[in-house]
């Protein structure tokens, strides 16, 4: 689940990221399409601390900007994540598996944090949160996050990610050791973005 999670925060950065007074990072941002609804394929790869061989993952997901995060892993095995303002939902099918609510889970606080200050563009609430490096290479750029914030530091750590118009790579380096490398493609915005399934999921 904190891997699911993680990737649904750094999705939300598709959306625009913080700008923090560098001039490279107003560059980026300038760069970042700021769609209210997008949608693709992700392919994540995991690496456990102590294990060898990578956790492989692939599925779906959508960003929609006044209601949240859809993260759907459709293989090897079929759950969903959805987070929105109040909580977080992890169902298989139509059955909820487990439900964190904001008001009782200083995590999910946290997460939601981060989502909804980059929904509503809280850029000074993100500096407090995340000191930003970038550079830019014409229509390309690459990034890097490390969390100011102990709790965000010991779920995140440092986080890494590249692209143009969209994210398109995500690295994330925990505190745990554990390492996770997102890759997104597909992509699609607008109305026709998400399936009526998906829809039907927030």
């Amino acid at each position: 689940m904190r891997g699911s999670w993680a990737a649904c925060i750094l999705l939300l950065l598709t959306l625009g990221l913080p700008r923090a007074g560098s001039a490279q990072v107003e560059k980026i941002y300038a760069l970042l399409a700021k769609p209210k609804i997008l949608c693709g394929r992700f392919d994540q790869t995991k690496v456990l601390a102590g294990l060898k061989k990578p956790l492989l993952s692939s599925g779906r997901f959508c960003v929609v900007a006044d209601k949240g995060v859809l993260w759907r892993n459709l293989h090897p095995f079929p759950n969903t994540v959805r987070l929105t303002h109040d909580e977080i939902i992890q169902m298989q099918g139509e059955r909820v598996t487990m439900r964190l609510n904001a008001k009782q889970e200083p995590t999910v606080r946290l997460v939601n944090s981060v989502l909804f200050s980059v929904l509503a563009g809280d850029l000074g609430q993100l500096e407090k949160l995340f000191a930003v490096d970038g550079t830019v290479n014409q229509a390309n750029w690459s990034a890097t996050l490390k969390a100011r914030e102990p709790a965000l530091a010991k779920a995140i750590g440092a986080i890494s990610l590249d692209g143009g118009a969209y994210v398109t790579n995500i690295s994330i380096e925990e505190a745990s050791g554990d390492r996770t490398h997102i890759v997104f493609s597909a992509i699609q915005t607008g109305d026709n973005a998400m399936s009526k399934d998906e829809a039907a999921l927030f």
